[in-house]
């Protein structure tokens, strides 16, 4: 299977232009499928594989894991984008928690596709609603596109920021204005 990746690899070089014999051109094809296997690891992983739930015992106020790192690769032009994600939940007080490395894991399982950034933010808040059954869960994500730095506008300096707000997130203006402070703080 890998052979075939590599040929489409070989293939598209030769497409751009490339001369597919030099030195540094040799490898090329293993070494880009090799880090297939890093780049969209998240096609073969589920939330519910990393989730590690512990009881809430009571505890329901917001927890709160920003300026997660972020990596992915935006499925329309195939070029990466990278920032960081805020992840929050609101635990019902008699149901989950769960350790603040699994929201990270989290990110990373839907980040490490080929993806557009809404999807990740709605994605993980989903993922903590149906695992944790909290009373509210937030994603908010600031970004950087290669395609707005590289290619058409060529904007350098523009950042991305999304939001998915569900449960007591969406409908508590007092919980929001709590969870955009403790970003900012």
């Amino acid at each position: 299977m890998n052979e075939e990746k590599e040929n489409i690899i070989y293939r598209m070089l030769l497409e751009i232009g490339e001369d597919v014999t030099r030195e540094g051109l040799q490898e090329t094809p293993k070494r880009i499928v090799k880090s297939w296997d890093e780049l969209y690891k998240g096609y073969n992983q589920k939330p519910e594989d990393v989730m590690t739930t512990f009881s809430a015992n009571g505890y329901d106020q917001i927890i709160l894991l920003k300026d997660i790192e972020l990596y992915s690769m935006c499925e329309h032009h195939m070029l990466p984008f990278f920032g960081k994600a805020h992840v929050a939940y609101i635990p019902d007080p008699n149901k989950k928690i769960v350790g603040i490395s699994k929201l990270a894991r989290l990110v990373d399982i839907y980040a490490r596709r080929l993806q557009i950034q809404e999807r990740i933010g709605e994605q993980v808040t989903t993922a903590l609603m149906g695992l944790l059954e909290p009373q509210g869960a937030a994603c908010i994500i600031e970004a950087t596109h290669m395609c707005m730095r590289m290619r058409g506008v060529a904007k350098q300096q523009s950042t991305m920021c999304t939001s998915s707000l569900k449960g007591a997130f969406f409908t508590s203006a007092g919980a929001r204005i709590e969870l955009m402070g403790l970003i900012k703080g």
